[in-house]
């Protein structure tokens, strides 16, 4: 491929609205175009990229013997109200009338209509099991899309879905995907990391996810260094404390502290370390108040609170008043007759900071079993920090940031019970389909590539994925025919290899094709010169090498493959 060709269109300045560094860098080299909020159009550049991802996808999809197909992008609401997700799903799903006044949807995913495949094509055992994907256009109507295609409203998903006689069958397919996932993320030359996960919206119970690391991922990773647990920070155990409670040795006191509505306030007011308070929250589960009670220094775990508790609100102030008599900001579990949940590190803690439910104080020297009863519950409710235990005792814990690429659900029944997908078994028998979903973030894996790899000079892609393995650099080929001559010759020689070059043609200087090239991501750059002509040599240099070398021009394809190899 020649750059005069393919609309190589790069700027040096990004707009003011975009806020990670891929946003920035995809925009300045003109890989995607803002036609809408949250929606892209995928430059012929940025394709090549989208493009390669998928390749590897379906090779490795293939491979692990799923069988593509390609599911309407537009689908009936029929099939959403009976799933009962077109109340659920919330307002992320595109919903629209056609002409004769019948709703339809946007497909966000496609259970719903895999199901109906299912339902349809599977009646049998005979026909089990079953795996069939699509690599799609998706649409989720988010409400504040950002960071340029990292969340989008339009983008593009390898989403797969597998179909059981036995959860055994399920388990195993779902250790299949689990490896196809490795192996996917690994020829893309990603660094990344599988997790436990929450099922979230999808539904199911097991679930992993494949974080691509990264400074800038909204989630944070909870890893081991010293085993092989790693989780979501939302699913991550933080282990009980392995002592027993001291016995109390303070008095029960109540102190003012006037405006202090905070552990951190109320601790550097106390002089105490922020670890001796415990902060209250006050949730409503159904009618039920409910205080959650967390360590000041440690933070809520939502979804492990959920779980604790059932699905629950924050309580209003009027309802937080109403319970206990005293404004937000010094509510505690002393005196308070209402259901009390623990989390594990308090339920350890002897002679703490809490509030008094009367505004303006706390109290201190706070011992359960002395001052208030024993919580009803004890349950882990709180994020991990860096340096917990490790919940499979081979460690402590260390948390970084990743970007989810990858995400795989054994859904169970969740779909198939509600929509009648249903099979006979061999005796005859009808029985609901064990289902598996798989997912893959294509246009996602685009940016998280970026987000990982870059400098001051633009994107480092993998050469997997990256639009072009190599550039051919051609100094003076406008006004040299022993270059042109040269250029030509070598072109034809790396393609004829298999390598995958851009022949840099345009009538620009050195500098500006030098810093486009390396705006682009593209992992190696050969140049030929009439000065490197006369000595033999053609000068090599990888993306991110800090000075070029030179190479004998009669060896430049094998030195290539060999560095390919690397």
């Amino acid at each position: 491929m020649r750059s005069s060709q393919y609309c190589i269109s790069t700027a040096k300045e990004a707009p003011a609205d975009a806020e990670l560094v891929s946003h920035k860098l995809m925009i300045r080299a003109g890989m995607i175009r803002r036609l809408a909020a949250g929606i892209y159009t995928w430059m012929p550049l940025g394709l090549r990229v989208v493009r390669k991802i998928e390749a590897i996808v379906r090779e490795e999809m293939n491979r692990a013997g799923a069988l593509e197909l390609s599911m309407p992008v537009v689908q009936p609401a029929e099939l959403w109200r009976e799933s009962g997700r077109w109340e659920a799903y919330g307002p992320e799903l595109l919903r629209f009338k056609d002409r004769h006044e019948r709703d339809f949807v946007m497909q966000p995913t496609s259970e719903e209509v895999v199901t109906e495949i299912a339902r349809a094509e599977l009646r049998s055992y005979r026909r089990l099991p079953a795996h069939f994907y699509q690599i799609q256009v998706k649409f989720r109507d988010e409400r504040r899309p950002r960071f340029g295609v990292m969340r989008c409203r339009e983008f593009v998903m390898k989403d797969g879905y597998s179909f059981h006689a036995e959860h055994a069958d399920l388990e195993r397919e779902y250790r299949n995907m689990f490896d196809t996932y490795t192996r996917i993320f690994t020829r893309l030359g990603l660094e990344f990391r599988s997790v436990a996960a929450d099922t979230g919206a999808i539904g199911g119970t097991g679930s992993h996810e494949f974080q691509v690391l990264a400074d800038s991922g909204e989630d944070a990773i909870v890893w081991c260094p010293g085993s092989d647990y790693a989780a979501n920070l939302e699913l991550a155990e933080a282990v009980a404390p392995s002592s027993a409670r001291d016995k109390p040795k303070e008095e029960l006191k109540k102190i003012p502290t006037p405006g202090k509505t905070s552990c951190e306030q109320v601790a550097a007011l106390l002089k105490l370390p922020l670890e001796r308070t415990v902060k209250a929250v006050a949730v409503m589960h159904d009618r039920e108040f409910i205080l959650l009670l967390i360590r000041g220094d440690h933070t809520l775990n939502e979804v492990k609170a959920q779980k604790a508790v059932g699905a629950f609100r924050f309580a209003a102030e009027s309802e937080i008043e109403s319970a206990l008599h005293c404004k937000p900001g010094y509510i505690g579990p002393v005196g308070a007759q209402v259901k009390v949940v623990a989390d594990r590190t308090v339920a350890a803690m002897s002679d703490f900071v809490c509030g008094a439910n009367a505004e303006g104080f706390h109290l201190t020297g706070v011992n359960f079993a002395r001052d208030l009863a024993e919580p009803e519950t004890v349950a882990d409710l709180r994020n991990v920090v860096d340096g917990d235990p490790s919940p499979d005792g081979k460690g402590t814990l260390k948390i970084q940031r990743g970007i989810e690429v990858g995400h795989i659900f054994q859904l169970r029944t969740k779909y198939s019970a509600a929509m009648n997908a249903v099979f006979l078994d061999e005796k005859g028998a009808t029985r609901p389909m064990e289902m598996g979903c798989y997912g893959i973030g294509i246009t996602r894996i685009a940016a998280a590539a970026i987000e990982q790899g870059h400098d001051e000079r633009g994107i480092v892609f993998p050469r997997p994925i990256a639009p072009f393995e190599l550039c051919l650099v051609p100094i003076g080929l406008h006004k040299s025919a022993a270059v042109r001559a040269a250029a030509e010759k070598l072109y034809g020689e790396l393609a004829g290899a298999g390598i995958d070059v851009l022949l840099e043609d345009r009538d620009e200087r050195p500098g500006v094709l030098f810093a486009d090239m390396d705006l682009l991501g593209i992992p190696h750059r050969l140049v030929i010169s009439e000065r490197g002509l006369a000595a033999g040599t053609l000068e090599y240099k990888a993306r991110t090498a800090a000075a070029p070398e030179n190479l004998p021009s009669a060896s430049a394809v094998e030195f290539l493959m060999r560095k390919f190899k690397e």
